[in-house]
């Protein structure tokens, strides 16, 4: 994804950054976000798709359904979301790469699936379309209401998640591939939180010709072979995944385990699986960190935002610059584990959302060095404005309060 020059310094921290140098003749196409979704998974080698449709992430099952038979994969039609994202499960164990597709009131569906994933280290890829909610809400609008239902995304606590989220067409091809490497090598599941807008809009997306040439950015899927099939206690990455077959016997269960997976009722067994799904992440996460940065050097109040939201925010912060305004823009494209680091500036911060009950603005408030600075503005169903956006930023550097504007909510308690 280009860097656009504004006269204000730049910066984005993703790994594409360096992948997309080499790919300067390629195919350029006009495609919506779900064919990018559905082709960076085929670039990283998914083999098997398993799900229900829903708007609005259809469109990558039907993708799905014509591009993994065109080169050896399967796809599955579920009877629902957990029993789709059982099969992902069951298909990794096997040796294949897995993903599924949701939205909102799917996702929910899928936890009890997740937490026995994540629990026995199962590489996955999971792609939540948000949509405006409570529950099925409106089909065919933006939301961001599964922020944290993607990071607490099962009963019983103990566990870390890694959630992506792209703003644009050509960033959900390379962060598609992002989250399947990502998912390898911390044998975890990886969530991409996308949303109506990057899912259903059309843009400018340039593929590799030929997605051979991408094999030494691609993880391949490994097997562990050996015992330990769970190394508990420890917080080591890269470690091979599981597969059930070839003689190994492994043991698959949603219970406390021994290293060998199976059932066992010891606090000190639990202590130890504990530790392993928390801190392979928690102590890696220089390895999962990716963001966008625009002015913050000099800026006195920084917007923050992610997905659909932040295309409108930075351009926003960009007009607030030419009023005069020393704005500053962060955009978080890696959710979870959340980034506390790029919070330790004491400036004022504008956290903008598309919900209306604050979920982000939570966390910037937590990591901020002062919460009284941190300013909410949530919005429904449609993008921040430019225009609002500028204003809000005008008001909270100026009179430390965003003026009232239709249909925003500035408050969070």
């Amino acid at each position: 994804m280009a860097i656009i020059q504004t006269g204000v310094s730049e910066k984005l921290v993703a790994p594409w950054t360096e992948w997309e140098k080499r790919y300067t003749e390629g195919r350029r196409l006009l495609e919506a976000g779900t064919y990018a979704l559905t082709e960076g998974a085929i670039a990283a080698g998914c083999k098997v798709f398993a799900g229900y449709p829903i708007t609005p992430a259809t469109d990558i099952a039907e993708y799905m359904s014509k591009r993994l038979p065109q080169g050896g994969g399967y796809y599955m039609q579920a009877e629902d979301e957990l029993a789709g994202m059982h099969m992902c499960a069951g298909a990794s164990l096997g040796g294949l790469k897995a993903m599924t597709a949701t939205s909102g009131p799917g996702f929910t569906l899928m936890h009890d699936a997740y937490g026995w994933a994540i629990t026995n280290e199962i590489p996955l890829v999971v792609v939540d379309a948000m949509r405006v909610g409570p529950i099925s809400g409106i089909t065919g609008a933006p939301g961001q209401g599964e922020f944290y239902v993607a990071r607490y995304c099962t009963h019983g606590g103990n566990i870390e998640t890694i959630v992506l989220s792209p703003n644009s067409v050509q960033e959900s091809f390379w962060l598609t591939l992002d989250a399947f490497n990502l998912a390898e090598r911390f044998r975890t599941v990886v969530t991409i939180l996308t949303d109506q807008v990057i899912s259903d809009m059309f843009e400018d997306l340039f593929l590799p010709r030929d997605y051979a040439e991408l094999a030494d950015i691609v993880v391949p899927r490994r097997h562990n072979l050996t015992m330990p099939f769970y190394p508990l206690n420890s917080d080591a990455i890269d470690v091979p995944p599981n597969i059930v077959g070839k003689g190994t016997g492994v043991c698959v269960s949603a219970y406390t385990h021994t290293e060998e997976g199976y059932d066992i009722e010891e606090m000190e067994a639990q202590w130890a699986q504990t530790y392993r799904l928390v801190n392979k992440i928690r102590h890696h996460r220089e390895e999962i960190l990716r963001y966008e940065a625009v002015g913050l050097e000099d800026a006195e109040v920084i917007a923050v935002a992610y997905g659909a939201a932040s295309r409108t925010v930075k351009t926003g912060v960009l007009e607030a610059r030419r009023r005069g305004v020393k704005a500053g823009f962060l955009r978080l494209i890696s959710l979870w584990p959340f980034a506390d680091e790029l919070f330790e500036r004491d400036a004022r911060y504008l956290v903008c959302e598309l919900n209306y009950d604050g979920q982000l603005v939570r966390e910037v408030m937590r990591a901020a060095p002062d919460k009284r600075k941190v300013h909410f503005m949530g919005k429904s169903a449609e993008l921040h404005t430019v225009a609002e956006v500028a204003a809000a930023l005008e008001g909270v550097a100026r009179r430390d309060r965003i003026p009232e504007l239709p249909y925003i909510w500035t408050e969070v308690r």
